[in-house]
């Protein structure tokens, strides 16, 4: 029996379950969360904390980190890795991957996306509903694309990175680490690490350093 643990509960959480209940791959589903008052999400148990991983993992095949923060997602996605639990990768069957594309470990594909030829999507990624990512991209580790944004061909988008909800980049571009791109962006240059972007055609709005 296939059994899926799915480290956090929340509105992601939900998504990913559902993601992964429709790929076949896994039985079972449970969650657990750090808000105890989270007992059930969608049919599924809660049943435990975070820090209750190691006696929960025993039971399970596979576990999934559904952590919308990037940098968080990350470093419980490199601890369970390093510590020997197998990293699942959730892929819901009504996208489109191409076969000569690769999906890092940890990553979740959703519903109505499309992945072209000869693009790479690293660990720990989340591709959201209906987005597109077209030929010969590469992708970061802890980016997440959001829904319905288009990245055109030869684009990439380095770790850490968020590009906001109906976001469009044309091709040839190069997006840096730890960068957001607000929801509508339209990006038609490069863009270094640590800032935020936003508008028609994109601009930066605002510096950060690496604590975000």
């Amino acid at each position: 029996m296939s059994k899926l643990l799915i480290l956090g509960a929340g509105g992601h959480g939900k998504v990913v379950a559902d993601a992964a209940m429709a790929s076949g791959k896994w039985d079972s589903i449970a969650f657990l969360d750090n808000n105890q008052e989270i007992h059930e999400v969608m049919g599924f148990s809660v049943v435990g904390d975070f820090e209750s991983y190691k006696l929960q993992l025993e039971e399970y095949s596979a576990v999934f980190i559904a952590i919308g923060n990037n940098k968080i997602r990350m470093y419980w996605l490199n601890k369970l890795e390093q510590e020997g639990y197998n990293i699942a990768t959730i892929i819901h069957p009504f996208s489109v991957i191409s076969r000569f594309s690769c999906i890092g470990k940890g990553s979740v594909i959703l519903a109505g996306v499309v992945v072209n030829a000869n693009s790479s999507i690293s660990r720990g990624c989340i591709i959201n509903t209906s987005s597109t990512i077209d030929h010969d991209c590469r992708l970061g580790e802890g980016v997440h694309i959001s829904p319905g944004v288009s990245i055109s061909g030869t684009v990439t988008v380095k770790d850490y990175t968020w590009i906001g909800v109906g976001s469009k980049v044309i091709n040839n571009i190069s997006i840096g680490e730890n960068v957001i791109a607000a929801a509508g962006s339209i990006i038609i240059k490069d863009i270094p690490d640590n800032v935020m972007v936003a508008g028609i055609p994109s601009t930066i709005k605002k510096y950060f350093g690496d604590e975000r």
